[in-house]
């Protein structure tokens, strides 16, 4: 992996692999965001915007069930622009196992190699936005539910909902479910997957 921070305000995110037998290969990133930079602010009043119109549902193990199924009218939608928190506490089986979002989403527009933007965070409190491109598949959107404790810069400690990641990947446990994006690596294939998080004002 090659991380860089380039001149447009970006996080470059490279992976690469090779292997001289078949493997699984499912690299992402579990970095965690707070657009202000203050940790007594959590992460509820954050817009998000996901370009995807199906998520891959979990159990109450949080593993993937195998299914692929449409974010239209439930709170996992995030089409348009919505606050984090406005329906992160909704009486809704999926956040109930999760204790809030911990879900993978399968992006549009998806083409090996194709890399797209795929989500924007934005604060409109401090007027800091994230866009995420990618050319993974999938993206998992995780809203800190179990941080508790955990030391950042200057001092700042980050508890329950202080932060959300955006995880570019492949679908959870792909390797077992058909109808998923292959995780399998051949032997002698190189894998070369690219995701950015770039940040900016927005007017």
């Amino acid at each position: 992996m090659i991380m860089k921070c380039v001149e447009d305000n970006a996080i470059d995110i490279q992976y690469e692999e090779d292997t001289d037998k078949s493997c699984v290969v499912n690299m992402n990133n579990h970095s965690d965001f707070n657009l202000y930079g203050d940790p007594s602010k959590d992460n509820s009043d954050y817009l998000l915007t996901l370009n995807a119109d199906y998520y891959t549902p979990v159990d109450s193990t949080f593993m993937t069930t195998g299914e692929i199924v449409p974010v239209e009218g439930t709170p996992m939608d995030f089409r348009t622009s919505r606050q984090m928190g406005e329906r992160i506490n909704a009486d809704f089986e999926q956040l109930k196992f999760t204790g809030g979002y911990d879900h993978n989403y399968v992006t549009d527009n998806y083409s090996k190699g194709n890399r797209r933007l795929i989500a924007t965070a934005y604060s409109k409190e401090t007027g800091i936005a994230m866009d995420v491109t990618s050319d993974c598949p999938c993206v998992q959107f995780y809203a800190a539910n179990f941080v508790e404790n955990e030391k950042g810069k200057n001092g700042h400690v980050y508890n329950q909902r202080d932060a959300f990641c955006l995880e570019t990947q492949v679908e959870p446990n792909a390797v077992n479910v058909e109808d998923f994006h292959s995780p399998v690596l051949a032997a002698g294939e190189h894998y070369n997957s690219e995701t950015s998080y770039r940040f900016y004002i927005k007017e």
